[in-house]
């Protein structure tokens, strides 16, 4: 079975760490975000079809590289084409029922339980659902009685929205889907989904956690949920003075001096944390130096960045460019 991941994003919400680095290979609790979507894959998955555009070089060393243990094939779009033109310029890779999930999203599903669902239903695809409070900020669903999708709505009001029930990034599909998206940059959303409710979508919802990585805010969500399942390791490499750790933590081989880390602090090897320091919520990555007094919380620190004596980082992505 072959599995399709959207990453043809630019990034542009986690600048300027993706400038230097492809959105598929930020680090998220000691590995990319890719490899979080491909290590959840059922074994029944042998192909992964990563469809990209920026930096596909540096995404071709990496799995050069590093073996995942299944065949993985990058195809380039040389010009946006939308979530639907995405799948449609893979089209040659697939060739019986695929997996499709956006690049941005952590989840907990069980996809052989939503292939599973799939092929009870018998339509043209699945769709997973997720439950939320406030549903103006996504894609809401409309359902029937047996889960059939009977409406899309784009960011409805609240009084408007048929449901609470947003799309959550992971599809099932049949090849027959590939026939009704058209050429260049099309919406699967918002053109091909409509077109083809009269063959069969249907909604597998879930539960257990769904974040949309994108952002920075929702970036150390992710990095929460994980470290609250246990995704955790304190290693400091040295300590001096009276250092304050509040759990949890995940420290390998951090140099700490007198300073206060913690709680949800991810730290890649080579960090170096000063005197008077206190940092919380907040992703260090490799090589990065906390200077003395400085406080950083909230925030995603590029590799190799100095933040000085006293300099604040808070809520913010800093990175040397």
């Amino acid at each position: 079975m072959k599995a399709v991941i959207l990453a043809g994003g630019l990034g542009t919400r986690l600048r300027p760490i993706t400038y230097k680095t492809p959105k598929p290979l930020v680090p998220l609790v000691g590995k990319p975000l890719v490899m979080h979507i491909i290590d959840s894959l059922p074994p029944r998955v042998d192909t992964v079809v990563l469809a990209v555009s920026y930096m596909k070089d540096v995404l071709e060393e990496y799995f050069r590289v590093n073996d995942c243990g299944r065949k993985v094939i990058l195809v380039n779009e040389t010009s946006p084409l939308g979530t639907g033109g995405a799948i449609k310029n893979v089209e040659g890779h697939l060739d019986d029922t695929f997996i499709v999930i956006n690049g941005d999203v952590l989840t907990s599903i069980d996809i052989n339980s939503m292939v599973k669902y799939h092929r009870e239903k018998g339509g043209i695809g699945t769709i997973s659902l997720w439950q939320v409070e406030d549903p103006t900020a996504f894609g809401v669903v409309g359902l029937d009685h047996d889960h059939r999708i009977t409406a899309f709505q784009e960011k409805p009001s609240k009084a408007e929205a048929v449901s609470n029930m947003i799309n959550a990034g992971v599809y099932v599909f049949e090849p027959d889907l590939l026939d009704n998206i058209g050429k260049g940059a099309v919406s699967l959303e918002k053109e091909v989904f409509p077109k083809v409710l009269d063959q069969g979508l249907f909604g597998y919802a879930y539960e257990g956690y769904w974040v949309d990585c994108g952002t920075r805010e929702n970036y150390l969500k992710a990095q929460k949920t994980l470290m609250d399942l246990g995704e955790t390791r304190n290693q400091p490499a040295k300590l001096s003075g009276k250092v304050e750790l509040l759990e949890p933590l995940h420290l390998t081989g951090t140099r700490l001096d007198s300073c206060t880390v913690g709680p949800y602090v991810f730290a890649e090897p080579n960090v170096t944390i000063g005197a008077g320091a206190k940092v919380s919520n907040s992703t260090l990555m490799r090589g990065v130096v906390i200077g003395p007094g400085a406080v950083v919380r909230n925030s995603m620190i590029g590799p190799g960045f100095l933040v000085e004596r006293d300099q604040g980082a808070i809520d913010v992505i800093l990175a040397n460019r």
